[in-house]
């Protein structure tokens, strides 16, 4: 069978032209997820990035693109994704809205709707007001207007001015040891007042219109420590946070002062029965101070030791804000030299000593617990410690506790190991092992001994 006869045969019979175009292979054109997912590939972007673009999430547009309408929130959104997608991919809007239409198979275009002549509309009455209208209308105005300045009052009155320091923009900063001042710059609220505290004493300024505001400040050689702060005229809040920095002028080598210092504990040649002798003291321009002590013999009337006892690690102070420090200074019985040093820039240094005598009369013990806790129970001269009564007590790593008696001290430990004993000034250490428990009585001259005293 012919091709010809095939055609006849498949449209009964008839080869008129228009039959023929009837059976002619027809290319079909894309569908419409065809057309976005082709769009958005020549743009060359991602779902990501169109979600990005667009402000349409990826699985809506990722829906669009399947033809999976069912996966969208309605028609109406639909729609308005389909028309913003279409302009971001370069498409006609109207053309792909009216493929959508049919593809999901809506009626063709509406039927041209047929006008129904209106009715003559009775002329409208000109608009008047009434005295009583406008009264209304008037107090509903400056009701509104009252209302409106309360709240602004309200809020600024709650709220504290803001502050930001523009120069400098770090808390601290070194600047060239010539420069004689500096130009505070930053903002506040809009005519607020800034006040900065500095050695020499205050400077104010005014923020101008726009919040903006600057001062200059004069510099020391050295640390000059700034604190600003803003202050609103209106309801006399400050800041919430004001802001402090440190401008430091470098001192000349040759300019560089000698520290001072001054002694108020101990005064020299002081003698002391037990405890610590307490070290305290002022200085200026220095930045450490170290306390340090040499042994130089036993006190007047006691044996000659042949043994010196082991001089105390030195100690450093800190020095604090106001130029004061103190510490504490452990010394075994003897005649001692103690020697403070003040160390400051340059690796310049002043140094005072003062002799003083240790003299301990009856028993001082300082307890210490250390590397884990332990229970402890003392007695004093015979008689419980009235602080850790007959039960004893239990202590954590870190607590010292002393105790002084004229003649003896017992101590009952839970952990031997753990418990440091400091005997007239003496270092003992611990006497027995961790977690073994132990009673040591200290009854000087004697060396400790073991007891059995529960």
């Amino acid at each position: 069978m012919t091709t010809r006869d095939e055609a006849r045969r498949a449209t009964g019979g008839d080869l008129r032209p228009e039959a023929a175009r009837s059976i002619a292979p027809v290319e079909s054109s894309p569908s419409l997820p065809e057309r976005l997912y082709a769009a958005r590939e020549r743009k060359g972007v991602d779902l990501y990035r169109a979600e990005r673009d667009t402000k349409i999430r990826a699985r809506y547009l990722a829906a669009l693109e399947r033809g999976d309408y069912r996966e969208l929130p309605g028609a109406v959104y639909t729609k308005g994704f389909l028309r913003n997608y279409a302009l971001y991919l370069g498409l006609e809007p109207e053309e792909i809205l009216s493929q959508w239409r049919r593809e999901r198979g809506d009626a063709g275009p509406p039927q041209p709707v047929i006008a129904v002549p209106r009715p003559i509309a009775t002329p409208r009455r000109a608009l008047t007001f009434s005295p009583g209208v406008v009264v209304a209308a008037l107090l509903t105005v400056a009701v509104l207007l009252v209302g409106g300045y309360l709240t602004v009052q309200i809020m600024r009155y709650a709220k504290p001015p803001s502050l930001t320091l523009t120069d400098p923009k770090v808390a601290t900063l070194t600047v060239d040891e010539e420069t004689p001042s500096y130009l505070l710059r930053g903002t506040t609220i809009p005519g607020g007042t800034v006040t900065v505290e500095l050695a020499g004493g205050t400077r104010q300024t005014s923020a101008d219109s726009t919040g903006v505001w600057s001062i200059d400040v004069d510099l020391r050689r050295g640390k000059n420590q700034l604190k600003i702060d803003a202050t609103d005229p209106d309801t006399g809040k400050h800041a919430e946070e004001p802001v402090e920095i440190v401008i430091t002028v470098p001192l000349p080598f040759a300019d560089i002062e000698v520290p001072r210092l001054t002694l108020d504990q101990p005064s020299d040649g002081a003698t002391f029965a037990n405890g610590a002798i307490p070290v305290q003291g002022t200085t200026t321009n220095a930045t450490s101070v170290t306390v340090s002590a040499t042994f130089d013999g036993p006190p007047d009337g006691a044996p000659a030791s042949t043994k010196a006892p082991t001089a105390p690690t030195p100690v450093s102070v800190p020095v604090e804000e106001d130029g004061t420090f103190a510490t504490p200074l452990q010394l075994t019985a003897g005649k001692w030299s103690i020697i403070i040093t003040a160390a400051g820039a340059g690796d310049k240094t002043t140094s005072l000593t003062r002799h003083v005598t240790v003299a301990y009369k009856g028993v001082n013990l300082v307890v210490q617990i250390k590397g884990g806790r332990a229970w402890i129970k003392v007695w004093v001269d015979g008689k419980l410690d009235p602080r850790i009564g007959a039960a004893g007590k239990t202590y954590q790593a870190g607590k010292a506790l002393t105790f002084t008696a004229k003649k003896s001290i017992e101590v009952r430990t839970g952990s031997s190991g753990a418990t440091f004993f400091t005997l007239n000034g003496d270092s003992l250490g611990a006497l027995g092992k961790r977690g073994v428990p132990e009673t040591w009585l200290f009854d000087p001259p004697d060396p400790p001994q073991k007891t059995q005293h529960q």
